[in-house]
Formats: structure tokens, C-alpha cells, sequence
């Protein structure tokens, strides 16, 4: 949680910023808690929507709603443990992205039209590499909030990540198929950061406070803005074909000295690249161009249909 008023009017800066001339789109903001950022939004003028899973802090936020006039709206769920791979009714907190949606009075707008939503909240670090997996599956494959648009993101997590995820080709340890998947998909902007220090830190590590001698490499929390590119599935990248580019870039990186591919130097000469040129020197665009080209070739269902393609997927849910 935001414990620094300064920083809560900061936050609400960053949000209010960027957005597009008209009326502003509705925020929902997972896990707010009663805390200083959420009646700062407020006093601001923003439309919240509180997606909260804790009963306590529930309750406190329903006992808001009747002073707001329409302004604050809370639904009880957990943005963690939304669209369950179940079939039939979940029980609360976990809820469907349809369900939420539809409560937000939020409608589905074309994926290249104006952002319809915009979300904000904490990632913790037990929850982070998972939740930013997931958000990648929904974004290649459209599905869950991604069906409703070109829903924004704007997450707090660790600088540790956000290097990741804004990595450059030759960044030996940063530079990952996580990086590339990013940023072909999204537009990534940095917002704000701000030393962990100014967070309630128990919520970061399953309740247990950080102990003094923690040692981090980067002990900043960085204020991250995620929006899918505008004309993202206008080529040769669709929902239809997202789980091959995926396992196409992790083999790549898997393999950096290697292409593991028939015929693999002729398509790096058809690029421009030397034969022997790594795939961590490449940049995400190569990647989408590489994919597209295998797609009109004889080699690409034979090298990248595999049964342990599809039991990867998995490992992810």
C-alpha cells in the first residue's frame, strides 16, 4: 500500500496524464485497500472502480459509495485470480472478466479505437512474473480484459522487472523472451519511481516484513505504463497463431548460438544478419519479421508444432 501522501498525488498525476481528449476512461483500481491513493483519486475527480479482495477493506469502500454520488464504485474479486480456467460459476473473490466488465458498465470498443479502461495497482512480488505471463497470454491470444479494447495498464513493480522488460539486444541477463514479447506487444513507459521504502512493504512478501539485512540490487518500485500497440494484430501476428510466436522466441533464447532451424543461415542472410549472429543481439522486431517469413515456409510446421509446445501453455496457467 501507498503510505506517502506526496507520492498518492504524484500517482494520480501519472494516471490523469496521457490520456486521450473526450471523457476520461474508468479506472480500475485492484487490491486500493482504504488507503491515502484511493481518496486522493477521488478528491480528483476520477471515476473509480475498486476491485477488492479483502473483506475488511471491502466493506470500508462500500461505506464510501453512498457519499460519492456514482463516483466510487467497489466489486468484491481479486484481480489475481481472474477468469479461473474453470467451466460453470467460480466463487468469489475469483471472478470472470465478462462478469467484471459488466458490473464496471464498461462496453467493448474496436482494438484499435480509444483506450476504454484503465487499470492500476500494485503487482507483489510473489504474484509478478506470473501475473505479467498471464497478461501476455491474454493480450497474443485476446482474450479476458483484452477482448474489451485496448485496455491500459499503469502497474507499480520492482525496478528489478521493469529492467527486464525494457531490456536492450546484449543485455546478456536481462534480455529475455519476457522482453521481446513486451515489447512487441505494447507501448512501455515509465511513469515514476519511487524507493520501496515508501510502501507498507508486508503486502510485497506474504506478510512477513522485509528484514534489515535484505540486500536488493534495485530497491526502487517503478510506476510502469503498458499499452498495446495500436495496430498490433493488423499483420501477420493473430490470436490464431500466438502460441507459435511465442515458442519460436523462447527457443531462440534458449539457443542463442543456435537457430536449430534447416535452411536457418539463409534466412539470416535474407535479414541482412551474419550466419553466426546470436539471437540475444537481436532486437523484437526481428523476432515478428523472422515469424512472419517462417510462416510462408515449408520448414515452420515442422520445426515448431511440437507436443511440448502445447504442455508449455500449461505451465503458465
Amino acid at each position: 500500500f501507498i503510505a506517502c501522501p506526496q507520492l498518492a498525488r504524484t500517482v494520480q498525476r501519472c494516471l490523469h496524464g496521457g490520456a486521450s481528449p473526450g471523457p476520461r476512461p474508468v479506472l480500475l483500481f485492484f487490491s486500493p485497500g482504504p488507503g491515502i491513493l484511493t481518496r486522493t483519486l477521488l478528491n480528483a475527480g476520477v471515476r473509480v472502480v475498486a476491485l477488492e479482495s479483502n473483506s475488511a477493506f471491502f466493506f470500508f469502500l462500500q461505506s464510501l459509495v453512498f457519499f460519492l454520488d456514482g463516483q466510487l464504485k467497489v466489486i468484491y474479486g481479486d484481480f489475481f485470480r481472474l477468469d479461473p480456467l474453470v467451466t460453470g460459476t467460480v466463487k468469489p473473490p475469483a471472478i470472470f472478466f465478462y462478469k467484471l466488465f459488466e458490473t464496471m458498465g464498461v462496453a467493448a470498443v474496436l482494438f484499435f479505437s480509444d483506450v476504454p479502461l484503465k487499470i492500476f495497482g500494485i503487482l507483489p512480488h510473489f504474484f509478478l512474473r506470473n501475473t505479467l505471463w498471464r497478461l501476455l497470454f491474454a493480450l497474443y491470444f485476446f482474450f479476458s480484459i483484452y477482448r474489451y479494447g485496448r485496455v491500459e495498464l499503469n502497474i507499480f513493480f520492482f525496478e528489478k522487472e521493469y529492467k527486464v522488460l525494457t531490456a536492450k539486444p546484449g543485455e546478456v541477463r536481462a534480455y529475455q523472451a519476457l522482453t521481446i514479447l513486451w515489447q512487441v506487444g505494447c507501448e512501455i513507459q515509465l511513469l515514476h519511481m519511487e524507493p520501496w521504502s515508501s510502501f507498507v512493504t508486508n503486502f510485497f512478501f506474504g506478510g512477513l516484513a522485509v528484514p534489515k539485512s535484505t540486500f536488493f540490487f534495485y530497491d526502487h518500485l517503478c510506476l510502469v505504463r503498458l499499452t498495446p500497440q495500436l495496430f498490433f494484430f493488423t499483420g501477420g501476428l493473430q490470436p490464431t497463431n500466438s502460441s507459435t510466436f511465442f515458442f519460436l522466441v523462447k527457443q531462440c533464447l534458449a539457443r542463442p548460438n543456435s537457430w536449430s532451424l534447416d535452411n536457418g543461415g539463409k534466412l539470416l542472410r535474407d535479414f541482412f544478419f551474419p550466419d553466426n549472429a546470436e539471437t540475444r543481439n537481436l532486437y523484437p522486431d526481428f523476432f515478428l519479421r523472422l515469424f512472419e517469413a517462417l510462416q510462408n515456409s515449408s520448414m515452420f510446421f515442422f520445426f515448431w508444432f511440437h507436443d511440448e509446445v502445447l504442455d508449455s501453455i500449461r505451465n503458465f496457467f
